[in-house]
């Protein structure tokens, strides 16, 4: 049974896409109500109107006809598909849309008419810029934590050299420098970790750049600063149990065999310097692949990777030295909190013990506590604590 054509109207007319129907004059002859509310005309503005209204200029709409006659992108004369052009709103808005659509023929083949079905653009493109963005704030986000991290050990390095060559006098002043340098590392270290939020989901807020121009609201990131700061002495700690403290992890640390793995060779270099600098023996890779090979050839105390890799990320390769060499301790490093791949999550539920897994760039400090504490007694006492990611 063939449904009566009133069925027809009614799904045209509660169509959220803009319908029209033009005779064959370009005279308009239906307009339905996704059309109205998206162009804004009422259909007594534009029935009986030349179809050409609803378009910037009479060229636009010739273009349009020339494609439903002869059939663009492959479609049959007389069809199209997805056909993008511009409307005017009745506000004078441009509107992108896309409109499939077909002449309407009488049963003697003559054409009497033509329907149109248009898609507004701007949410569909909105959201691909959306995406886009999404991947470039990823992409952003990784692309300076590197180069962060290079930085941060470097600093430390500079801070231990002028520490030993520098008088008390001078020391006042370079440490007001140092300090100058960590406050603005960690303020971009708080964009780079707020932008990774947006692109993860998180909702925003916007404010004026210029007039006419708006820019994300990033200054809560900047007010919550870096996780980076090392915990606090206990209330009433005398300095000096501080300073034995650290005395016991750095000796802790030297002689320690670390392979450090990062396809930046840039970080290689920098955490390898900084860790010889604890008097540990480095050797570096650029790959996971590389990374085995090396492990196959020697003995290591402890394995620091990065997570995000070409060839092997840092789960492929912890499964790897899980199987390989099961005793082996790993820490694991990220670029980023966004993780695509769920690297972190499936290493976790493999069973990478906790606290060892951190974002990058970290202050070294925290660095050499998590290497202490996975190569020392403690680890091997079953005693180490989490300190989160």
């Amino acid at each position: 049974m063939s449904l009566p054509r009133i069925y027809f109207e009614k799904l045209l007319e509660s169509s959220p896409d803009i319908v029209v129907a033009v005779d064959h004059q370009g005279a308009i002859v239906f307009y339905n109500d996704g059309a109205r509310r998206t162009l804004g005309y009422a259909s007594e503005e534009v029935l009986g109107k030349p179809v050409t209204l609803l378009y910037p200029t009479h060229d636009e709409a010739k273009r349009v006809m020339r494609a439903l006659r002869a059939g663009a992108h492959g479609e049959e004369a007389g069809r199209i598909r997805n056909f993008e052009t511009v409307f005017t709103a009745r506000d004078g808005e441009h509107i992108p849309v896309a409109i499939s659509g077909t002449i309407i023929r009488d049963e003697s083949g003559s054409a009497v008419g033509s329907i149109g079905f248009a898609k507004d653009l701007r949410e569909i493109r909105k959201r691909d810029r959306l995406i886009t963005l999404g991947e470039l704030a990823v992409s952003l986000a990784h692309e300076i934590n590197n180069p962060l991290e290079v930085i941060t050990n470097t600093m430390e390095l500079l801070q231990a050299f002028v520490r030993k060559s520098a008088t008390d006098e001078e020391m006042i002043v370079e440490g007001e420098r140092f300090d100058a340098v960590e406050r603005e590392i960690g303020k971009i270290h708080a964009i780079v970790n707020r932008v990774e939020e947006l692109a993860a989901g998180e909702k925003y807020e916007t404010r004026q750049y210029l007039p006419g121009t708006l820019m994300t609201d990033l200054r809560r990131a900047d007010e919550r600063g870096p996780d980076t700061a090392p915990p606090s002495t206990a209330a009433g700690a005398p300095a000096q149990d501080v300073g034995a403290s650290v005395r016991d992890r750095d000796a802790a640390l030297a002689g320690l065999q670390i392979l450090v793995v990062d396809d930046d060779l840039g970080i290689c270099q920098s955490l390898a310097e900084l860790l010889r600098h604890q008097r540990c023996e480095v050797a570096i890779a650029t790959s996971a692949t590389q990374a085995l090979t090396i492990l196959a050839r020697g003995t290591f105390d402890l394995v620091l990777s990065d997570v995000v890799m070409p060839d092997m990320d840092g789960y492929d390769l912890y499964m790897e030295l899980r199987e390989r060499h099961p005793t082996l301790p790993v820490i694991l490093m990220t670029g980023y909190l966004y993780d695509h791949d769920h690297v972190i999550k499936r290493s976790k539920l493999a069973g990478l013990e906790p606290g060892v897994l951190y974002k990058k760039p970290i202050d070294p400090e925290r660095l050499k506590r998590i290497i202490a504490r996975r190569c020392g007694p403690s680890a091997a006492a079953g005693s180490e604590p989490s300190t989160g990611t």
